[in-house]
C-alpha cells in the first residue's frame, strides 16, 4: 500500500518536468530579433558605424584642413586617401557620417511627432478634424518633395538644420495614415470605453491608451524613416540641393567627389558610397527584423 501511495506522489523531478517558464514580451521580442540573423547583422554593423563616427575622431587626429599633399593613395597615414585639396578623406567621412546620422535621427523623430499626433486625433475624433487632416495629407503627398526640400534649403543656404526640418516636414504622411487606421480599430476597444466611463478626457485616452498599443509600428517606422532620410540626404546634396559647406555629410561628399570618377582617383567616390550603402542596409535589416519581432502574427522568425 505504501509503495503504491508512493507511486502516485509526484517527485520534484517530475515536477520541474512538466514547469513552463513564462516568457515575458520583452524576452520574445528579443529571442525573435536577436535569432533573425541580417537583423543582427545590421545592427552589429550600425553599432560599428556610428562608434566609427563617434569615436573615430578621439582616436584619428588628421584633421578636415588641406594640410597634405593632393590625391595620396590609401596608406596607413591616410587609410581613405585625400582629395584634391590635400584634405584626409577618412577624417571627411567620419565627420559626413556624423551629420548624415545626425539628420536622419532628427526627420524620424519630426515624422514620429507628426505623424502620430495628426494620425491618432484624425482617427479618434472622426468628422471634420479627420477630413481636414485627409486633406493636408493629400495635399503634401501632391508636393515633391525633393524639390520642395532643395529649394527651401538653398534659400536658407544649405544648413544641414534646415535640410533635416524639412525632409521631416514633408515624409510624415506615410505614418499618419497608418496611425489613423489602426487608431479608427482600436478607439471600439474595451479599454477605451472604460476610459470613457471613467471620465478620462480625450487627449489622455488618445495618447495615454491608444497611441502605446501603437507602438510596434511606431518603432518600425522611425526606424525606416532613418535609412530613408540618408538616402534623401545624400540624393539632395548630391544633386547640389542639400547640405553645403561650412557643414557637411555623405551626400556632400559623394557632390565633390563625382568629378573624380572618371579618373584613377575614383576610390574617394566609391568610398563614401559604400558608407552610405552600409548605413542605409544596416538599419533597414533592423527594421525588418523589428518588424518581424514585434508582430506576434509572424512566423518567419520562431519565438
Amino acid at each position: 500500500m505504501t509503495d503504491i501511495l508512493s507511486a502516485q506522489v509526484p517527485t520534484p523531478a517530475t515536477e520541474r518536468e512538466f514547469t513552463v517558464k513564462a516568457r515575458s514580451r520583452r524576452a520574445t521580442i528579443t529571442r525573435r530579433f536577436v535569432r533573425n540573423r541580417t537583423a543582427l547583422i545590421g545592427s552589429i554593423a550600425l553599432i560599428l558605424l556610428v562608434l566609427f563616427a563617434t569615436l573615430g575622431q578621439l582616436f584619428w587626429t588628421a584633421g578636415t584642413n588641406p594640410d597634405y599633399a593632393q590625391f595620396l593613395p590609401p596608406s596607413g597615414s591616410h587609410p581613405f586617401g585625400t582629395d584634391q585639396l590635400g584634405r584626409d578623406m577618412m577624417a571627411l567621412i567620419i565627420k559626413g557620417i556624423q551629420f548624415s546620422l545626425l539628420i536622419a535621427v532628427v526627420v524620424a523623430i519630426m515624422v514620429v511627432v507628426i505623424g502620430v499626433a495628426l494620425g491618432a486625433v484624425a482617427g479618434y475624433l472622426g468628422g471634420w478634424q479627420d477630413s481636414l487632416v485627409n486633406r493636408i495629407v493629400d495635399l503634401f503627398l501632391i508636393l515633391p518633395a525633393i524639390v520642395v526640400v532643395g529649394v527651401m534649403a538653398v534659400k536658407f543656404e544649405g544648413s544641414w538644420v534646415m535640410v533635416a526640418v524639412f525632409l521631416g516636414l514633408t515624409t510624415w504622411m506615410t505614418l499618419t495614415r497608418i496611425i489613423r487606421g489602426m487608431v479608427l480599430s482600436l478607439r471600439e476597444k474595451e479599454f477605451v470605453e472604460a476610459a470613457k466611463a471613467l471620465g478620462a478626457s480625450t487627449p489622455r485616452i488618445i495618447f495615454k491608451h491608444i497611441v502605446p498599443n501603437c507602438s510596434d509600428v511606431i518603432i518600425v517606422s522611425a526606424t525606416l524613416t532613418i535609412a530613408q532620410a540618408v538616402l534623401l540626404e545624400a540624393a539632395l546634396s548630391f544633386i547640389g540641393l542639400g547640405v553645403r559647406p561650412p557643414d557637411t555629410s555623405l551626400g556632400l561628399l559623394l557632390n565633390e567627389t563625382q568629378n573624380y570618377l572618371p579618373t584613377a582617383n575614383a576610390w574617394l567616390f566609391w568610398i563614401t558610397l559604400l558608407f552610405v550603402v552600409l548605413i542605409s542596409l544596416s538599419v533597414n535589416f533592423i527594421g525588418d527584423g523589428m518588424r518581424d519581432a514585434l508582430d506576434p502574427r509572424q512566423d518567419k522568425v520562431r519565438s
